[in-house]
């Protein structure tokens, strides 16, 4: 059976950890973050995040029921950051393609956090915020209940998923994802049209589109599909 989380009242009143240090919440998250950019997912244990905190590990089951809570945190967080001091404008458009571009940004920017916690429900305060927003900006566009719920379903889930496309290409070594870079030029570019005629007379593009990431168009694509069916709605 999981430990229960203290209360946050309760963990106010904790001593300073040995180096001074008074613990929180969002301290352990912001430290989880920095242990999980420099080491990976593997380097992330309750054991190395005590020593970084310098506090016993088992302190951390104060804030968190299990690392599996603190990976639903940090996911949290990082949607938190996306949308911290975005404000709507009123065009429906612009403010997904700004809530989607800014959650996809907020997770690659933390490739090895994004990996562990893209495909996760946190069901926390910043998720919610999120959903709610998401949801609101559909309705108030007049987008009948249904199709607000699809399309929130598949903004949610393209973000995401190509958030995790993205980060996961970027804990690749270096080397390695070099190598995959460098393939659509040493292998497509060099296929001949007798065998691969598309791909011959695509591969210039190909070379400078796929070491870019697809989600700005697919978002766009997403946003075209969602304003005509809008608009054949209204008509």
């Amino acid at each position: 059976m999981p430990k229960p989380v203290v209360p946050e009242e309760k963990r106010r009143r904790r001593r300073p950890t040995r180096s001074g240090t008074v613990l929180s919440e969002g301290l352990i998250v912001d430290t989880a973050l920095r242990m999980l950019a420099e080491h990976g997912s593997a380097g992330l244990t309750a054991r190395r995040l005590g020593l970084a905190l310098d506090a016993d590990p088992s302190t951390l089951y104060r804030y968190f029921r299990g690392m599996d809570d603190l990976t639903l945190a940090i996911g949290d967080a990082l949607i938190g950051r996306a949308l911290e001091g975005w404000e709507p404008t009123g065009e429906w458009r612009s403010d997904l393609r700004a809530v989607g571009t800014r959650i996809h940004a907020a997770y690659v920017a933390h490739p090895h956090a994004a990996v562990l916690t893209t495909s996760r429900v946190t069901g926390r305060a910043n998720e919610l915020a999120a959903d709610e927003t998401v949801l609101d900006i559909l309705r108030t566009a007049g987008f009948p209940l249904p199709d607000t719920v699809r399309l929130y379903h598949a903004f949610i889930d393209q973000t995401l998923a190509f958030a995790a496309l993205d980060a996961a290409s970027l804990t690749l070594p270096s080397a390695s994802l070099r190598a995959d870079e460098e393939k659509w030029r040493s292998t497509y570019a060099r296929l001949p049209r007798t065998t691969h005629p598309r791909i011959a007379e695509a591969a210039p593009l190909l070379a400078r589109q796929m070491v870019t990431s697809a989600y700005p168009t697919a978002l766009e694509l997403l946003l075209e599909a969602a304003e005509a069916r809008l608009a054949a709605g209204r008509a």
